[in-house]
């Protein structure tokens, strides 16, 4: 399993209309078990995003997808930056949609 969790600043009055860009590329994303997008309460021009992928060779592959394509070509120009991106390795939780055992062998 791949995990990714950053942060993406908006311009400013931008942050709903980029929500619903990478939302709309979401749905065929084979290998994509969780894709949150969220608000950030602290700041009006963030967003978090939480993937967990089954494999870090599917998150690249994703890259090329029409959908996720067309949401970079869309939000480029809503985006001031990116900050901070966080790689994890996820071991289990809840909504996954998939049961797997944790290298300490608990299912």
């Amino acid at each position: 399993m791949y995990g990714l969790i950053g942060r993406i600043l908006s311009a400013p009055g931008q942050r709903d209309a980029l929500i619903d860009i990478l939302l709309e590329s979401v749905a065929e994303m084979p290998g994509c078990l969780c894709y949150v997008v969220a608000q950030d309460p602290g700041d009006p021009n963030a967003i978090w995003i939480t993937e967990v992928w089954d494999s870090q060779t599917s998150h690249e592959a994703s890259r090329v997808l029409p959908a996720v394509q067309r949401a970079l070509t869309l939000g480029k120009p809503m985006i001031v930056g990116f900050r901070e991106r966080y790689v994890t390795k996820p071991v289990g939780g809840h909504g996954l949609g998939t049961t797997f055992t944790t290298s300490a062998g608990i299912a």
